[in-house]
């Protein structure tokens, strides 16, 4: 019985709404509907989602990897004690004695999300905003272009010092793309959505790209104050068609989309990919670098730099 007790607790006790009952805020703008971010005054920040598999709450900390756990382990972390006195303190939260927490420092509920999916918002998580990398300097992207607010939380640098772009699917992130030199990855566990720049209420074209990188080039070279981003991390899989189409039909009305894919087989079958599936109506036309220059956008913008 005292085993079962402790299960439900797992999965009866809002762990963002107890965390707010210790001094943790929501951090809206960083939150999705499958986890939640939140902060303590004392600097420290911790991620919250539910297991897909039992519906358990969890949290792991983005300042230490081996903190992570339910709410048994929340507790026996930052308030110590044994198994006894932490059914007395979720007892009592389930009764009588509960505090009145404010809405707005936690989420009612998470869409539950893989073991995967959490795997891949605490990479993300723990990496750092990137201003200035040198990989990306040498692809000719700079610290002014990076720090626009088109592209904020666009990129990040991971702890080995990989520059990473953040994919989205319909319930939040779901994978980011690991670039350095002479190596291209993806997260471990992540699935390929879309990486995509700031939306404007203003934006007259969708530039689509094969990388996040030529995206980041496409801007560069052209610095249209009009047009949204998005990125594919090459071949299409699965989902991505639905995810385009939905992309395509958020746009204001009169807007274009740019097929900016590479200048080769590759990028031909991505643009005859996305037309097919292009909402009617909807102006879609490709545009191709220069293939005497390079392939693709950032090969345009690193002879443009002298870059090579």
């Amino acid at each position: 019985m005292s085993d079962d007790e402790l299960e439900q607790f797992k999965t009866r006790v809002n762990l963002s709404e107890f965390a707010a009952s210790r001094g943790f805020k929501l951090d809206r703008r960083e939150s999705s509907r499958n986890s939640a971010v939140m902060r303590h005054p004392d600097g420290d920040k911790i991620i919250i989602a539910r297991n897909e598999g039992n519906q358990n709450w969890i949290f792991f900390s983005v300042q230490d990897d081996r903190e992570n756990g339910t709410i048994i382990d929340f507790i026996q972390r930052r308030e110590g004690g044994n198994l006894g006195q932490v059914r007395k303190i979720l007892r009592g939260w389930l009764g009588s004695s509960r505090p009145v927490v404010q809405l707005s420092l936690f989420v009612q509920d998470l869409e539950p999300v893989s073991r995967d999916r959490v795997g891949v918002i605490s990479a993300w998580e723990r990496a750092e905003k990137c201003l200035s990398l040198p990989y990306l300097a040498a692809r000719g992207l700079s610290p002014e272009l990076l720090s626009l607010s088109i592209f904020a939380n666009c990129v990040r640098v991971d702890r080995r010092n990989n520059a990473i772009f953040p994919h989205y699917d319909r319930s939040g992130l779901c994978g980011f793309e690991i670039k350095n030199t002479s190596f291209t990855g993806f997260a471990a566990g992540g699935v390929k959505g879309l990486w995509f720049s700031q939306a404007k209420a203003t934006d007259r074209e969708l530039v689509l790209t094969e990388s996040a990188i030529d995206a980041l080039s496409f801007y560069a070279l052209h610095k249209s104050n009009f047009s949204r981003y998005m990125s594919t991390g090459g071949a299409l899989n699965p989902q991505q068609p639905a995810l385009i189409r939905g992309a395509i039909e958020k746009l204001p009305a009169g807007a274009v989309v740019l097929l900016a894919f590479d200048n080769d087989e590759g990028g031909g079958k991505l643009a005859a990919e996305v037309k097919a599936v292009a909402p009617a109506g909807r102006e879609v036309r490709r545009v191709l670098p220069d293939k005497m220059s390079g392939k693709d956008w950032n090969d345009i913008l690193k002879i443009q730099l002298g870059l090579g």
